[in-house]
């Protein structure tokens, strides 16, 4: 009897452990990639991830395929600049960072990643802590930086969050060291028209129909949609006032009143509006650039402060703007 009971037992024993299974092993957290200029500037493909993602999308921004904020991610902007730069070069359009696409981009073999030192304009200011409220900005006199951070990110067309993560050793004063993207220089050729599409891309071509410049935008949204159809520029304004006017808002506050806003990047037009010969409506920049490509305008074409300056500089009176689906 026993006997019987101990084999018993012993079975129930190999039953339990056999379907437990082998001991598992304790997963590892997966290593935190380190971003700095030898592993961003060196990065090799193996697959869209880790600096080569960085790596990449610089070498979009220098080849006027804007990413909109660089941060080091794989999102929506990414692989719109992927899709229309893929499309442009003749390549297999996936909106992946394939191999083929990573060749063809580091043509551009430059690092990507470079040394700059902050100067005394910089640093200068002056900083304006910025309100929310349209009567409290046209209180100010000028709509500038908020702080060394937010124009340093915006000039090297940067989150930030990354700015801080590529320097985290780094005091942002005046003679520091910093690393920072090289976005290249602006695109030299003469646009002749401006295709905006409601999925959140302008391209700009040249009259050869030649794609040069490709940026994300937001386009519009459910109470104030993007006015599709063939439209003209009519003129071009860098750095402009902002002209409130609550009638034009659906969500505008019962008691808001017309306001001038003074001009600076923190603007709510940014640094630039691009006037369509549609009534009120413009492509124009931006206080808020990581929300580019993801939130939704009260109508207009909204680009990063960078891309809209850019663009600015290649449009003028006529250049036509089509607004489609």
């Amino acid at each position: 009897m026993r006997r019987r009971v101990f084999t018993l037992i012993t079975g129930l024993l190999v039953t339990f452990c056999l379907c437990q299974g082998a001991p598992q092993k304790r997963s590892r957290a997966p290593r935190k990639q380190l971003l700095d200029a030898t592993s961003v500037n060196d990065s090799q493909w193996k697959g869209a991830n880790g600096p080569a993602v960085l790596h990449a999308q610089i070498l979009l921004a220098r080849a006027h395929f804007s990413p909109g904020e660089i941060d080091g991610q794989m999102g929506d902007n990414f692989r719109r600049a992927l899709n229309a730069f893929q499309e442009q070069r003749s390549l297999s359009v996936t909106g992946v960072l394939d191999e083929p696409t990573w060749t063809a981009l580091n043509t551009d073999s430059a690092p990507v990643l470079v040394s700059y030192v902050i100067t005394e304009q910089d640093a200068a200011g002056p900083f304006v802590t910025m309100p929310k409220e349209m009567a409290e900005q046209a209180t100010l006199s000028s709509l500038g930086y908020e702080s060394v951070e937010e124009g340093l990110a915006e000039k090297f067309h940067i989150g930030p969050v990354l700015l801080k993560k590529l320097n985290s050793k780094a005091e942002l004063t005046a003679g520091q060291e910093i690393l920072v993207p090289d976005t290249g220089t602006v695109v030299q050729a003469k646009v002749t028209k401006i295709v905006v599409k409601r999925s959140g891309t302008v391209t700009a071509f040249d009259a050869k129909g030649t794609a040069v410049a490709h940026y994300p935008c937001s386009s519009g949204s459910e109470h104030d949609p993007l006015p599709v159809g063939t439209w003209k520029v009519t003129t071009v304004v860098t750095d402009p006032p902002f002209f409130y006017n609550p009638k034009l808002f659906w969500d505008a506050k019962p008691d808001d009143t017309k306001a001038k806003i003074a001009a600076g990047p923190n603007n709510p037009v940014g640094v630039a509006w691009i006037d369509l010969s549609k009534p009120h409506y413009g492509i124009h920049g931006t206080p808020a650039p990581a929300g580019v490509g993801h939130s939704q305008s009260h109508g207009c074409i909204r680009l990063t402060n960078w891309d809209v300056r850019e663009l600015a500089g290649l449009v003028g009176k006529g250049t036509v703007v089509i607004c489609q689906e």
